[in-house]
């Protein structure tokens, strides 16, 4: 997930729900670290929300179908400004974005990336932190 692909907002966002075939399964390892990644719990079933007044996504992974705790957690928002070079035309901006990537590892703590992304120069700051609860 991108999380400031604006052009994501002009397509038409689905509702929520199990992903289907068409739609393109989430790279669950795309940032995660080589050395982490023999220590995590692989999710094989994936359910993604979509909002459709912000841009924002949530995915949950699960080790299978039907399970209800999940191994893997992925969301991002993007919060927008209105903004005008001139005063005649008005645009919306990015102002604030944050993507949150967490996996449950074998031992029950969860490995999570967060970055946070702001101001206008689309600055961000990128970390890893462990809990032991999956981040809500």
């Amino acid at each position: 997930m991108n999380a400031l692909n604006l052009s994501a907002q002009a397509s038409g966002l689905p509702q929520a729900g199990r992903c289907q075939r068409r739609e393109a399964q989430p790279d669950w390892r795309a940032v995660l670290p080589k050395q982490w990644a023999s220590s995590v719990l692989a999710p094989r079933a994936f359910e993604r929300f979509r909002d459709y007044e912000i841009l924002s996504e949530r995915v949950l992974g699960y080790l299978c179908e039907g399970d209800e705790s999940p191994c893997y957690c992925e969301h991002y928002f993007v919060l927008t400004d209105l903004r005008s070079d001139d005063d005649e035309n008005y645009y919306l901006a990015p102002s604030y974005g944050e993507h949150l990537v967490a996996w449950q590892m074998k031992d029950g703590r969860w490995l999570i990336h967060r970055r946070i992304t702001h101001g206008e120069a689309c600055q961000s700051q990128a970390f890893f932190s462990f809990a032991d609860d999956m981040p809500r």
